[in-house]
């Protein structure tokens, strides 16, 4: 049986999009911590549309947000940015003020002991390998793949990157998987066109990548542009860290937790883990929204960093 995962560069198209929709989350949340944020960014070609809602202390003084949005990304300058931002729904609102969840969903979190990060081995190397590339200074839009058997051996190696011949890449993927039975170094060739430039991005394009890989159940919403009461985000943060908690005290190999939330009630509907295959009940943790943000300590604008390599696995507080 074969596993196969992905990872992108911070400058992949979806990439960018989900660390904008989170520089509004920590915009917010850095001067009124209690901030509701829900923004989404859709962007390429010159143009940029950045909508959502927003109910906050601060207001949104654009000039100051676009600032930050060019430090982080300096070829954004010449691009026609729309910004449309209203106030959250009342509907939604009423729900959450009692202190329940922004919205329904399903929340996944996953732990296994084959690594440090306690991810899935393929997901694993793959982002170990796009983190190596664009650490040596190849700040591009790029992406990495890995294939790996049920032995745990690496059949493929994939790796595309903007701007840096397949030799250079080679060079770089040896550092990291020296072996692997294919190779597959900018197969499509060598590329210098990338980013916004040749494709759109879109925010919560990447929920994969953002979680374990494809081998793992995912929940269903996205994270970025949401503030910690979307239970999307800290249901899904809290889930990983039942899983690792699970893993590190019963030394269990593979620990798998799902949670599940109503719209406007506090505790989930379900809260289980799987545990090598046994099914239990999660009773020890306070898994409200206001529990949640409290002990992960979530009212802190720590958001457009989780978006850049993924959430789970990162050296972050649930990770």
């Amino acid at each position: 049986m074969l596993f196969t995962a992905e990872s992108v560069t911070p400058y992949h198209p979806d990439k960018i999009c989900d660390q904008i929709s989170d520089i509004f989350v920590d915009y917010f949340i850095t001067s009124d911590p209690t901030s509701r944020v829900a923004v989404d960014c859709l962007g390429g070609h010159k143009q940029i549309f950045i909508s959502g809602e927003v109910t906050s202390n601060r207001d949104l003084k654009k000039e100051q947000i676009l600032d930050t949005i060019f430090e982080r990304f300096p070829h954004l300058r010449d691009y026609n940015i729309s910004i449309n931002i209203s106030k959250q729904s009342p509907f939604i609102a009423q729900g959450v003020d009692k202190g329940g969840a922004g919205d329904q969903g399903i929340m996944v979190g996953y732990a296994v002991d084959t690594n440090d990060q306690m991810v899935p081995q393929e997901y694993y190397l793959a982002r170990k390998l796009c983190q190596y590339v664009w650490n040596n200074g190849i700040h591009t839009d790029g992406k990495t793949q890995i294939t790996i058997n049920d032995k745990g051996e690496i059949e493929t190696v994939v790796a595309s990157f903007q701007n840096i011949s397949s030799h250079e890449i080679k060079v770089l993927v040896d550092k990291v998987i020296p072996h692997s039975m294919k190779y597959f170094i900018n197969p499509a060739g060598d590329w210098s066109m990338g980013g916004f430039d040749s494709d759109t991005g879109c925010t919560g394009r990447k929920i994969a990548i953002d979680n374990y890989g494809p081998q793992v159940p995912i929940g269903g919403g996205c994270f970025s542009g949401k503030d910690p009461t979307k239970v999307d985000r800290s249901g899904a943060y809290i889930a990983r860290k039942i899983a690792v908690d699970i893993l590190k005290k019963k030394g269990a190999h593979e620990v798998l937790v799902k949670l599940a939330y109503a719209i406007g009630e506090a505790e989930p509907v379900m809260a289980v883990a799987t545990i090598d295959g046994v099914n239990e009940t999660i009773t020890s943790y306070d898994l409200t929204p206001k529990g949640i943000i409290e002990s992960l300590h979530l009212r802190k604008p720590i958001f457009t960093k989780t978006s850049e390599w993924g959430a789970m696995g990162q050296n972050f507080e649930w990770s």
